[in-house]
């Protein structure tokens, strides 16, 4: 078995994974759990950690590097924030090192958009955008990552110069589990609609001041015209991906088109979406953005 050299952790609010890694950045085992920051909370962090280096056999002292809600206020040592315009190699030099621990365990900042006008966080995000625009040097990047609370990020020469998130995941659950179209999809099942999405995606894309009355027409075209339930819910994520992609791609694209993080059903939708509007696509898988990142970060900080 190859040695390992680090372990790498994205603790998000709920969910949290670990991955054992090589120097060259295989991964050798992992581990995934329910054990976000709000059971980490309670259950005491460093033993939930613990636990998990047992089930993989981590050596004593192997180094660990950490992404993700642990570094938050609520979390396990806050790592604030480095400030946009944000050079991403200074998110490395500013990892916060977790006191009063047998190994060395760093903890990489979120990134803060300290603007009146438009006020901002990201946490966890920052080691995706590490993994996924590694080696761009030069040239402007926009990057989606879509979630339960989006983000879209500009950055130049390897800097993010500023970044808007969008709470589409959160509005979708919102919309039609708590509003007068929870009927239209009730019974929808998992199958997508992918016509009625794309159709719904460019309806808000292109009149976004009426998205709260596209999102009404879901219901009264139903009544009036019939329609499946999954086609309803179908055009409720389109509206909201499609408003989503207005403000988005409120200042255009780059002719290299968008870079996407994301996986499953989420990449999938979002790819969808932007074929309707005719926008290029460059997809990288989140785990894999995130891992490469963690990567980047465990090379700068311990010489690997």
């Amino acid at each position: 078995m190859k040695q390992a050299d680090y372990v790498a952790v994205d603790w998000g609010t709920s969910s949290f994974r670990l991955w054992l890694v090589d120097r060259a950045g295989n991964v050798l085992a992992e581990r995934r759990s329910h054990e976000g920051m709000m059971v980490a909370g309670k259950l005491g962090f460093a033993a939930v950690l613990q636990s998990h280096l047992e089930a993989v056999g981590a050596a004593p002292g192997l180094p660990v590097i950490v992404c993700g809600m642990a570094g938050a206020r609520q979390g396990w040592v806050e790592a604030g924030y480095v400030d946009t315009p944000a050079p991403l190699a200074s998110i490395l030099e500013q990892a916060v090192p977790v006191p009063g621990q047998d190994r060395d365990i760093r903890i990489l900042p979120g990134i803060a958009q300290r603007d009146p006008k438009a006020p901002d966080v990201m946490r966890g995000e920052e080691a995706q955008l590490l993994g996924a625009l590694a080696g761009q040097a030069a040239g402007e990047a926009i990057v989606c990552m879509p979630g339960t609370h989006s983000k879209w990020v500009r950055a130049n020469g390897g800097t993010v110069e500023r970044f808007a998130t969008f709470m589409t995941g959160e509005l979708f659950d919102a919309v039609s589990q708590h509003t007068i179209l929870s009927h239209a999809v009730a019974g929808a099942g998992e199958a997508d609609d992918i016509d009625a999405f794309q159709s719904a995606v460019m309806a808000a894309f292109e009149t976004p001041a009426f998205a709260a009355n596209l999102l009404f027409q879901v219901r009264s075209g139903q009544l009036l015209y019939g329609g499946t339930p999954a086609a309803a819910r179908a055009k409720i994520s389109g509206t909201l991906i499609g408003l989503e992609l207005a403000a988005g791609l409120a200042e255009g694209a780059p002719k290299s088109g968008i870079t996407l993080i994301a996986s499953g059903r989420l990449q999938m939708l979002y790819q969808s979406a932007f074929e309707a509007v005719s926008v290029p696509v460059r997809a990288i898988g989140a785990e894999d953005a995130v891992r490469r990142g963690l990567l980047m970060a465990a090379q700068s900080i311990w010489s690997l």
